[in-house]
């Protein structure tokens, strides 16, 4: 399915055809609501075009699936959610050591522990730092839209073979389960030569070896090392945000994902009323804008971060600010999103009281 011709699609299918186009030769995945069509639908099409489908025995046999299939330079992916991902955090571990291309899709659904199947953002501390060992970055993608499902998809399997690192698109229950109309278009990004380190097979070459510990402590620290310059490119080149009114605003609302779409139409609601109220929203939740964030914060602006947790992005955002300006959190852990009109009141109250350093509502 590649046309400019939009569809009325589910998020859930607008990413698993999103990575039929990308080019993507291997999926290995388990089902977990609220992701499990992702699954549904490759298990349809990637047969037909003669192409890896399993459905694994667990997440973890999932994801090390994914590590051995992309050694070999193959697009592959796995997909899932929150309580399951936390199972893949070693392999996680592995696959930034090992400087792998893993791609992993997590909609996210409410937490802790098993949790339930409300909407929610909790697993942005997941995602963006990680529960496995040691020193790593991953790239975190967050998309707003099942247009953005599309688009992030095609950059998520770029991004991850152009810097041999893992990249998570960061969804959530209510977009992997919304339907919009969306296009899929042509693949944007151009193919990536892996041929210098893909496990191919030796012959007519030297062998090679591909492993994430080094054999002593100076190799390893220079690793480690090479990893964190590497993520410096990463910054440098792949840092993106999208802002709104922000040259007169006052306020500035934050927030990352599908609560991106309530802010924006909080700031309408808002600024028709007289007050000047303008958005920021991460794209990239790792590498994170906290530069262009400082820069803002350095012209007297306030942030307000609204987000379906207890604060998470919000600490990024205050670290950001380092306390050159004010930032108020509004907030609820899962469920019904925040609405508009709860958004717009409680910046009505911040406006009268100033900073409220947590608005849980």
């Amino acid at each position: 399915m590649e046309s400019n011709e939009k569809v009325l699609i589910k998020g859930n299918y607008a990413i698993a055809q999103a990575a039929v186009n990308a080019g993507l030769q291997c999926y290995f995945g388990y089902p977990i609501t609220p992701q499990t069509e992702i699954g549904e639908y490759l298990s349809g099409v990637m047969p037909e075009l003669g192409k890896a489908y399993v459905c694994a025995e667990s997440e973890l046999a999932a994801i090390n699936m994914v590590l051995g299939a992309v050694s070999t330079g193959v697009r592959a992916m796995t997909t899932s959610s929150s309580c399951a991902v936390a199972l893949m955090q070693e392999a996680l571990s592995y696959a930034c050591g090992d400087e792998l291309p893993v791609v992993l899709v997590n909609v996210m659904r409410a937490g802790p522990g098993l949790g339930y199947i409300y909407p929610a953002q909790g697993d942005y501390n997941q995602s963006v730092y990680g529960g496995g060992n040691g020193d790593y970055k991953i790239i975190v993608l967050a998309p707003s839209t099942v247009q953005e499902c599309i688009d992030y998809t095609y950059r998520a399997f770029y991004l991850a073979q152009k810097y041999r690192n893992p990249v998570i698109l960061l969804a959530d229950g209510l977009l992997g389960q919304m339907m919009e109309p969306a296009s899929f278009g042509e693949n944007p990004y151009p193919e990536v030569d892996v041929s210098s380190w893909a496990l191919t097979g030796a012959k007519s070459r030297e062998g090679r070896a591909i492993y994430s510990v080094g054999p002593d402590e100076k190799k390893q620290i220079q690793h480690i090392y090479n990893l964190f310059e590497k993520f410096e490119l990463i910054k440098k080149n792949e840092t993106s945000y999208e802002e709104f009114n922000i040259e007169d605003a006052d306020i500035i609302l934050t927030a990352f994902g599908s609560m991106t779409r309530n802010i924006k139409a909080a700031m309408t609601v808002l600024r028709d009323k007289g007050l000047k109220v303008g958005c920021f929203r991460p794209v990239t939740l790792s590498p994170f804008p906290y530069e262009r964030i400082s820069n803002l914060a350095k012209l007297g602006k306030k942030f307000v971060v609204v987000e379906m947790n207890m604060g998470q992005m919000f600490k990024d955002v205050r670290y950001a600010v380092n306390g050159k300006s004010e930032v108020s959190l509004i907030n609820r852990p899962c469920g019904e999103w925040l609405s508009v009109e709860e958004i717009v009141s409680a910046v009505e109250n911040i406006y009268k009281k100033g900073a409220c350093y947590a608005t849980s509502i």
